[in-house]
């Protein structure tokens, strides 16, 4: 079975990630150093993460689960670093979505 999963961190943080074989033990790829600075040494002594599975099919394809996931990621906006660890696609703010207006001296 191929998945896709929510994990969700004691802070309210969320990594969506894909799971080609549905392994119970794997927990996605977050980059460990940026995991980390969001928990202090006495938080990290113990906490509990929910691991959700949101998306499964028998007999998609790599790029259909690959498409999936990237849908997802972008409706949860777990790719924004204040929401969650994803860090592809690249979150885009709104203000890196503005564009310049036409000059209107032109002709």
């Amino acid at each position: 079975m191929r998945v896709i999963y929510k994990i969700t961190y004691p802070n309210g943080k969320i990594y969506i990630g894909m799971d080609m074989t549905d392994s119970i033990g794997y927990f996605g790829s977050v980059d460990a150093d940026t995991l980390a600075r969001d928990f202090t040494r006495e938080q990290r002594m113990k906490f509990t993460i929910t691991r959700e599975i949101l998306w499964e099919s028998p007999t998609g394809t790599r790029g259909e689960i690959m498409r999936q996931e990237n849908e997802l990621i972008r409706k949860f906006r777990s790719n924004d670093p204040a929401v969650g660890y994803n860090r592809h696609p690249t979150f885009k703010t709104r203000a890196s979505l503005r564009y310049s207006e036409p000059d209107q001296n032109r002709s």
